[in-house]
């Protein structure tokens, strides 16, 4: 296999450098502002939310993505998301990328200087609470001095808000010309998940290197099996980013073409990503299992995604899985209202797990198994329910939790 998992998460890849810092922009007694910087100017490429109300960050990232497609830094707050805060909301971003840009280049002024104008900036937390500028100036200075290329894990956690776990991923891979390169990423995620883009938070970076337009092409395309088939509660934020950056500092020749290259890029992107979508999934908001649907024989790709993520993102089938009871009519009517034409009796469904694998439908009609044993395979940390179409050679997989009492006492209470 050409990837390799390693260690290092968002600074795996030559190049960057990340820190975590405590800014209190909201939270106090702990971090709550990061950073991502590399020692040289990167090709940058972005997907962000579907929501008609975008957050600040979101308008000007994507500016920057489009427009410019380059970066040198991201600056990351949590707590506050900077969201319906009109012309003031986006001043912050450009007052913060100032900031970032001035103090990186003074205390790198050996390095690359950075521009205002190649520094990102994101931010998750509460949708219209003014954000203190004087803070976040503060903390992006304080951070600015912290980055070191071991940070990658103090950043992951400083970008935490609901989320129980920090969340990494990273990889080396090896190029046709033998050339080792290495991708990783952190992001955080727990509610407010369904994405129609991306996700919550996602930063990835890679020292490959890719032309710009090819890096937004991979990205746009990978988000559609990853990110795009996760979903926690139905709700699309307002502040859905992922970014990924890409030094070069690999040493290969650019990737400029759909080649062997590309094609090993986009496994190593995708290794990424899968891995950060599924770990966004288990830490859903009061979650106490990640659920998986995985569609197979279905007649296209595009519907057995569609299928799967119905499935996951069904209500009554999350609270069956949270008490451990294998309605499985709830996943039959899931299938069945998710747009797909399919025959409901060739359909089979198989529940996985650690504790076994237990067949409860067949061609639509429940099997002679044993409740206990279904208990028993829902009751592990991972659940895996298999939808047999009987239509064709294509699989999809999708990504959810179970929904319990804690989601609702989390959301109650979170501005407060």
């Amino acid at each position: 296999m050409n990837l390799t998992k390693i260690d290092g998460g968002v600074t795996a890849a030559a190049g960057f450098e990340a820190a975590g810092c405590e800014a209190g922009i909201k939270y106090q007694g702990r971090t709550d502002m990061a950073m991502i910087y590399c020692r040289v100017p990167c090709a940058a490429a972005g997907t962000f939310t579907s929501n008609v109300v975008k957050a600040a960050p979101v308008l000007y990232d994507r500016h920057i993505v489009t427009d410019i497609g380059k970066a040198q830094a991201i600056v990351i707050n949590a707590g506050i998301a900077n969201a319906c805060t009109g012309r003031a909301g986006y001043e912050i971003c450009e007052k913060t990328a100032e900031a970032a840009a001035a103090i990186l280049s003074e205390v790198h002024a050996d390095r690359a200087p950075v521009s205002a104008d190649q520094v990102l900036v994101c931010s998750t937390g509460v949708i219209g609470m003014p954000i203190p500028l004087d803070r976040i100036v503060a903390g992006t200075g304080k951070l600015a001095r912290l980055t070191r290329a071991d940070g990658g894990s103090e950043a992951a956690a400083a970008i935490m808000t609901t989320d129980t776990k920090k969340k990494e991923e990273s990889f080396r891979f090896v190029l046709s010309d033998g050339t080792e390169a290495h991708i990783g990423g952190m992001c955080k995620g727990s509610g407010m998940i369904h994405p129609n883009m991306c996700t919550m938070l996602s930063f990835i970076t890679t020292d490959a290197a890719i032309d710009q337009s090819l890096l937004q092409e991979a990205l746009r395309e990978d988000i559609k099996t990853t990110y795009n088939r996760v979903s926690v509660d139905g709700d699309t934020s307002t502040n859905d980013t992922c970014l990924v950056l890409a030094s070069g500092l690999a040493g290969n020749k650019t990737i400029t073409e759909k080649d062997e290259d590309y094609r090993l890029f986009c496994e190593a992107l995708h290794a990424v990503n899968e891995g950060l979508a599924r770990k966004m999934a288990a830490d859903g908001e009061g979650a106490t299992m990640l659920f998986e649907a995985h569609v197979i024989h279905a007649d296209t790709a595009a519907h057995a995604g569609i299928l799967a993520r119905s499935v996951i993102s069904s209500n009554l089938t999350k609270a069956a899985m949270y008490g451990h009871d294998a309605n499985w009519g709830r996943i039959l009517c899931a299938l069945g209202y998710a747009g797909v034409d399919f025959d409901p009796e060739k359909v089979d469904l198989t529940l996985v797990s650690a504790a076994g694998t237990l067949p409860i439908v067949k061609d639509g009609v429940a099997e002679a198994y044993s409740e206990e044993k279904a208990t028993l395979i829902l009751s592990e940390a991972e659940v895996t329910v298999i939808c047999d179409m009987k239509m064709g050679d294509a699989e999809g997989r999708a990504w959810g939790c179970d929904l319990t009492y804690d989601y609702v006492k989390i959301n109650g209470d979170y501005r407060s």
